[in-house]
C-alpha cells in the first residue's frame, strides 16, 4: 500500500513539473516581447540565492544559465562557451555564473535536476565536476526521447568523478525526491523569465538572443563592467 502511495505521489510531482513547463511555453507564445529575434531586457535578474554558483559572490556581473542535462545544445554550450567564459571572466572575479535547472525533456531531466541539487547541497565544491560529467556522458547526437538518465546512471557518474559525494545520500535523495521543492522553485523562475529554449543565458537581467554568440556575451559583460 505504501509503495503504491509513493508511486502516485511521485507521478503527481512529475505532472506538476510538466504543467509548470507547459505554462512557461504558453507565456512565451503569448508574450509579445519575445516575438522579435533580439536580446530581451528584463526589469530584474533571476534569483541566484541557493543556486549552484561559481565565482566571486560579489562579482559585478551575474550570468545565469537556464539549462537541461538532457539537452544536446546545453552540452555543446558547456563544452565550447563555458570554458572561455570561465577563463576570461569568472576566474578574474568579474563574473559569477549560476545554473538553474530547466527540465524540459521529461522525467529524465527531472531526475538529473534532483541529482544536481543533492550534490550541490552535499558538497558545493564538487558540484561542478559532477555537472560537467553528466554533460560529458550525454550520448552523442542523442534524440531527446532516447532514455539514458536513470538513478543508477547518476549514481555511477557520481562514483566515477573524483569528488566527495556520499553515494548513499544521493540514492536516498533521488528515491525520496528530497530537493523537489528546489526544482519546482527553479521552474517558477523559468516561467518568470519566459524561458522556452535551453540553454538560455541571462546577463545582469538581459537574455541574449544567441547563447553561442560569445562576442555578444563579451559586449554585454564589458558594458556592465564599465558602469561599475
Amino acid at each position: 500500500m505504501s509503495t503504491n502511495t509513493n508511486r502516485s505521489s511521485k507521478k503527481l510531482v512529475w505532472v506538476t513539473l510538466a504543467v509548470i513547463v507547459l505554462g512557461a511555453f504558453a507565456i512565451f507564445i503569448l508574450n509579445p516581447k519575445n516575438e522579435t529575434s533580439q536580446d530581451i531586457q528584463f526589469d530584474s535578474h533571476p534569483v541566484t540565492e541557493g543556486q549552484p554558483t561559481l565565482g566571486d559572490a560579489n562579482a559585478p556581473v551575474s550570468i545565469v544559465e537556464f539549462g537541461d542535462y538532457k539537452c544536446p545544445a546545453c552540452k555543446a554550450w558547456d563544452e565550447s562557451i563555458f570554458p572561455q567564459l570561465t577563463e576570461d571572466y569568472i576566474e578574474t572575479g568579474e563574473v559569477n555564473y549560476s545554473y538553474i535547472n530547466t527540465p524540459f525533456h521529461g522525467e529524465e531531466s527531472g531526475l538529473a535536476a534532483l541529482a544536481s541539487e543533492s550534490v550541490w547541497n552535499q558538497s558545493p565544491d564538487d558540484f561542478w565536476v559532477f555537472h560537467k560529467e553528466i554533460f560529458r556522458q550525454q550520448p552523442p547526437n542523442q534524440n531527446h526521447d532516447d532514455a539514458w538518465i536513470t538513478p543508477e546512471k547518476l549514481i555511477d557518474i557520481a562514483n566515477e568523478v573524483d569528488a566527495d559525494i556520499n553515494l548513499e545520500q544521493l540514492a536516498s535523495d533521488l528515491m525520496n525526491q528530497t530537493y523537489i521543492d528546489d526544482v519546482i522553485a527553479d521552474q517558477e523562475q523559468v516561467q518568470a523569465f519566459n524561458v522556452s529554449l535551453t540553454p538560455s543565458i541571462v546577463i545582469n537581467g538581459t537574455m541574449i538572443e544567441d547563447p553561442f554568440d560569445y562576442e555578444r556575451m563579451k559586449e554585454l559583460i564589458e558594458e556592465a563592467l564599465e558602469t561599475q
